[in-house]
């Protein structure tokens, strides 16, 4: 993953309601935040550039907007400052890990290294995840790994907002699926959720008394809801084809790692003080130099993307065609050179904890 720049000296975050913050300051500000709550210095900057890396991406959900439930949980005792994440299990290209309730990146952080690691041993390696917290984009990962030259796959089990096909009880997560792959500066990075729109979406919709767009959400007896105030669950991405994805997002983030299912889960901001989540996590790399040879993938890998954007737009399209990742990288150049917008709640956030920190002008 991309590291944010370094910590400003003569920067400021802007108050609620006031214009974007810079990557530098964002990332100094949660740093300090961070290792004030006790996190170590290296797991503060991993957590701070993971955040601050996905809101660059435009992805906001994920991103520095986490912080202040990211803090909460640690003050709290749901996440653990300082984890003694252990191996549980080790058959060399499989391990399985307890994060001792970590703060999820740290803990996904954590088994991307190690899988990077055995995966240049074994060709191929399986990390798995229990007892960690939310950790965010899981591109944040896969990303990790893509830019070590590896492939990336990488899920985790969330608390349920989604109904499966024809159902109406929300049981699965959005549980994310991730797939990065890079060379020679290009990228190729899916992060999709398993529904068809994340629960943020209809909760700003509520917020601003917007309607639903249709599919996305069904009312208590599994109708089709437009109205934000009757969304009761959310839908599955294509039918059944997303309850399939939703499942195996499951299986190997929750069943394979032996962490609660997903309609076990307290959702973030709502949990137990005192104890993790409970969240697992799963993630898989290979090298390509074990399988074609990382000469052969890496023109392959160029062939694929290079055909893929070349395709000639339909007559009706508004843009050329893109690969995953595209629109979060040219999102990404555009916020390093104008800054990251913020809502009115996470600046308002940042500008209190700037102050508290010293991480505004003349720190």
């Amino acid at each position: 993953m991309t590291s944010a720049p370094a910590s400003p000296t003569t920067t400021t975050v802007p108050a609620a309601g006031a214009g974007p913050v810079t990557a530098a300051v964002a990332t100094a500000t949660a740093v300090a935040a961070l290792r004030a709550a006790g996190v170590p210095e290296d797991d503060a900057r991993d957590v701070a550039a993971a955040l601050t890396e996905t809101s660059l991406r435009g992805i906001d959900t994920h991103g520095l907007r986490l912080l202040p439930q990211y803090l909460g949980e640690l003050e709290q005792g749901i996440a653990t400052a300082r984890p003694d994440i252990s191996v549980v299990r080790d058959s060399g290209a499989a391990v399985m890990l307890d994060a001792d309730g970590a703060l999820g990146v740290v803990a996904g952080l954590a088994a991307a290294r190690i899988a990077a690691e055995r995966a240049r041993t074994h060709g191929v390696a399986a990390v798995g995840v229990r007892n960690s917290n939310h950790f965010g984009a899981a591109s944040v990962y896969s990303r990790h790994l893509a830019a070590q030259g590896l492939v990336g796959i990488v899920t985790t089990s969330a608390a349920s907002r989604v109904a499966p096909f024809s159902g109406t009880t929300p049981l699965y997560g959005t549980n994310p699926l991730s797939f990065a792959a890079a060379d020679d500066g290009d990228e190729f990075a899916l992060d999709m959720a398993t529904s068809q729109v994340c629960f943020g979406e209809i909760k700003e919709r509520r917020k601003h008394g917007r309607a639903l767009d249709a599919g996305w959400a069904t009312d208590a007896d599994g109708r089709p809801a437009t109205d934000p105030e009757e969304a009761y669950a959310l839908s599955p991405l294509g039918g059944y084809k997303g309850q399939g994805l939703a499942m195996v997002a499951t299986l190997l983030g929750a069943v394979l790692t032996g962490s609660p299912a997903d309609w076990h889960l307290e959702h973030i901001g709502e949990s137990a003080p005192g104890r993790s989540r409970q969240v697992g996590h799963f993630l898989i790399c290979l090298d390509p130099a074990a399988f074609g040879g990382a000469e052969s993938f890496a023109a392959g890998f160029a062939d694929l993307v290079g055909t893929t954007r070349a395709t000639r737009p339909a007559v009706v399209a508004t843009q050329p065609v893109q690969v995953p990742g595209d629109p979060q990288r040219r999102c990404a150049e555009q916020r390093a050179a104008d800054g990251i917008p913020l809502d009115p709640h996470t600046a308002g956030a940042f500008a209190e904890l700037a102050a508290l920190h010293g991480t505004g002008a003349g720190a």
